[in-house]
């Protein structure tokens, strides 16, 4: 956020539309256009086939198991954001002269105003584009493989001795169950420390035939700044259940298509509808009085994420009366980020 000192009095400040050259003695600022953040969670669970994953049916009567690797996407969250971006054809000098009063202005990093008199508040925080691993367990394998598994002259031999491994475990356990094992527990916690174990040892040796899992969750952010009719729909990306997010060219994955839809008719200035005549401008600052619009995403017909929303490019421009900021009066005025709307108007007398 950039604070500028300067002096700024109704009755001795000029406010006009930008020119190159006229900031010389001034400060330029923008009204924003409201702009959408779409954001779609995704989780990618990358699958690698065991080292024994061709003998999986035979000897464990697998029948599911690819020998491949793939990767499997899933659609976990998504969301619509609003954020406020500098309009270029609304940009306005606020031009100082001698002998006036010095607010304080706040203004963007782009230049959008955000205050008067006033600290401008923080703008609202974006979901970010970012990729998360999901750490699990892992246990290898090979520690549960005795010497004759590894000792084995060929990968049909090692897959054999070691589904016979498994087929053990799963026997041990049903013998503590039951309560016929030859070295029964003590107690209850001692028989649960050992039926895990059993799960342990099981699931790792299955992993050479079944083959392993990991998971990654992957964020994906599209911006865009509606128009001022809206958007009848666009197509930002696909989504593919074995590719993920594609681009909005590739036929492989499902439409993810964005429809903006204003809610109401673009507002009309009090004096623009008196019978076209138009009052003299009053040269003071502009702010925005914000139209409505709605927004849905979905994926084919699926709706993922809507949001009904003020749209700075759906309303018009307005002045804030000149007699507020003046010697005797200081005023503290905060304007909306994303919309250019007034938030909060604050007065007192100076003393």
């Amino acid at each position: 956020m950039l604070l500028v000192a300067l002096h700024f009095a109704a009755a001795q400040t000029s406010v006009q539309p930008y020119q190159p050259g006229v900031t010389e003695d001034g400060v330029t600022y923008f009204l924003p256009r409201t702009a959408l953040r779409v954001s779609l969670t995704c989780r990618r669970t990358h699958y690698s086939p065991g080292a024994y994953a061709a003998y999986a049916a035979h000897y464990l009567r697998l029948n599911d198991v690819t020998q491949s690797e793939h990767d499997v996407w899933q659609i976990e969250s998504a969301g619509l954001q609003t954020y406020g971006v500098a309009d270029p054809s609304q940009a306005y000098t606020i031009r100082m002269k001698p002998k006036t009063s010095a607010p304080l202005v706040g203004l963007a990093a782009d230049g959008r105003l955000l205050a008067v008199n006033a600290e401008a508040k923080p703008e609202p925080v974006l979901i970010g584009a970012g990729v998360q691993r999901v750490e699990k367990p892992r246990v290898d394998a090979a520690d549960f493989q005795s010497q004759d598994i590894l000792s084995a002259g060929s990968v049909a031999k090692m897959a054999e001795l070691t589904a016979d491994e498994i087929y053990d475990i799963r026997e041990n356990r049903a013998l503590l169950t039951k309560g016929q094992a030859d070295f029964m527990p003590k107690d209850g916690e001692q028989l649960r420390l050992m039926l895990g174990s059993l799960d342990v040892q099981e699931a790792a040796l299955l992993s050479l035939f079944k083959g392993t899992e990991t998971e990654e969750v992957h964020t994906f952010v599209f911006d865009l700044t509606p128009a001022t009719e809206g958007e009848a729909s666009r197509c930002l990306a696909r989504f593919s259940k074995w590719l993920g997010v594609v681009d909005a060219d590739d036929l492989s994955g499902e439409a993810l298509v964005l429809d903006v839809t204003p809610l109401e008719s673009l507002p009309e200035r009090a004096d623009a509808a008196q019978g076209g005549k138009q009052k003299k401008p009053v040269e003071d600052l502009r702010y925005i009085v914000p139209g409505r619009a709605s927004a849905k995403l979905r994926l084919g017909e699926q709706e993922l994420a809507s949001i009904t929303f003020p749209a700075a490019q759906m309303g018009y421009v307005e002045h804030l009366g000149g007699d507020l900021f003046n010697k005797k009066f200081t005023t503290r005025v905060w304007l909306s980020p994303t919309t250019g709307g007034i938030v909060q108007i604050e007065g007192e007398p100076q003393s």
